[in-house]
């Protein structure tokens, strides 16, 4: 059985298109359980969940924010993972999850750490608890707000008292700090961008690495935050092509929904309603795949590219402060995948049907025609 789960301290899930943004990104990695911490959302709801993961197949849990501090949502993919029981602290919630495939049982916590001393010690309490209450394979992922390490910081100093006890809590519970592909640090911020530290991190017990051989821990590209995701991955189900997906850019195009139109009309299919129709959807599609090559090229790996502009100007900052220039490069950078993240998809089915219902409310005189809606006075 293997998986993939990916850790993200997105600094505030309140805004709709931000939510869009984390949604692309992490529907890319394909992950079967994402957390998200810093929510920041006082109430988490279905509407604000569906719009940060997959419609289909998804499950959650939250640890709602205190007033707009803190926050923790834990989602994952119900073909992979059947919930059996769960848990809430104060910094941390905890799931534990049987595997579809083989029934094996295990544990995933959810941490955002706090920043002062006592608060401190009450989540290494509750990481105490859990490992009290089960004794099933353990995997810890988050935001810890503490490095467990002297070359975890760019300005290395000293080993604090901080330090010392989350190695001694690491130890006392029995996890493994997994070393981390990609780049050393998982935070920045600071004057000029320049105090770098690893903050976010997986930790196992030996227990859950039996299950899950070959175990990589892997900080991805941030496209917003300051934090970067880290993905933990064990290779993840093998799953089929992805689904055509309608994407709402193509809206904006002048002239979009004539052309759909026109395409639609003159198909031609004889037979029943029921034939006829996914018929006609799987010529529209064939349709706009090549339209969308001829005017969009292939999207996927436009922002794809988008992203790894985004990475190359992280690394650089990493070494040394950006110019002027640069920075404004790096924002550019940003602001363009950014766009590209932000249109959203819907599929063909519900854009066509809603067409065609439309125009059937046309017919009995429900719905004014196309651009002919007037203000009720």
């Amino acid at each position: 059985m293997k998986l993939k789960l990916l850790s993200w301290n997105v600094r505030g899930a309140n805004e709709k298109v931000k939510r869009k943004i984390i949604k692309t990104f992490i529907r890319n990695q394909r992950v079967d359980l994402m957390c998200i911490q810093e929510t920041k959302i006082q109430q988490m709801s279905e509407g604000v969940v569906r719009s940060l993961g997959s419609r289909r197949f998804l499950d959650w849990r939250a640890l709602d924010a205190s007033r707009t501090a803190g926050g923790i949502l834990i989602c994952w993919d119900k073909r992979t993972l059947e919930i059996l029981e769960w848990g809430e602290g104060q910094f941390s919630l905890s799931c534990r999850f049987r595997n579809v495939e083989n029934g094996t049982v295990w544990v995933f916590t959810g941490v955002y750490g706090p920043f002062t001393k006592e608060e401190r010690e009450c989540l290494w309490e509750e990481i105490g608890a859990i490992r009290g209450l089960w004794e099933d394979p353990w995997c810890v992922g988050g935001d810890y707000n503490i490095t467990l390490f002297q070359r975890e910081r760019s300005r290395q100093g000293r080993i604090t008292s901080a330090m010392r006890r989350f190695a001694q809590i690491v130890d006392e519970v029995g996890l493994m700090d997994i070393p981390l592909q990609g780049g050393v640090f998982t935070w920045s911020g600071g004057p000029n961008n320049q105090s770098w530290a690893r903050l976010d991190r997986f930790l196992v017990n030996t227990s859950w690495l039996d299950q899950f051989s070959g175990v990589l821990q892997r900080r991805l590209p941030r496209p917003l935050s300051d934090h970067f995701p880290v993905l933990l991955e064990g290779g993840g189900l093998r799953r089929g092509p992805s689904p055509f997906r309608f994407e709402n850019m193509w809206l904006k195009v002048e002239g979009f929904q004539d052309l759909i139109r026109s395409w639609w009309w003159e198909i031609e299919v004889r037979g029943s309603a029921s034939f006829r129709l996914p018929t006609k959807l799987k010529e529209i599609k064939q349709e706009l795949k090549v339209w969308n090559k001829e005017v969009f090229k292939n999207l996927g790996c436009n922002k794809a590219a988008a992203l790894q502009q985004v990475e190359f100007w992280d690394l650089v900052e990493s070494d040394r402060i950006l110019s002027v220039e640069e920075t404004e490069l790096k924002k550019k950078a940003k602001e363009n995948y950014k766009k590209m993240g932000s249109f959203g998809r819907n599929s063909l089915e519900t854009i066509i049907k809603g067409d065609l219902a439309k125009r059937r409310g046309q017919k009995y005189g429900l719905f004014p025609p196309y651009g002919k809606c007037k203000a009720q006075k």
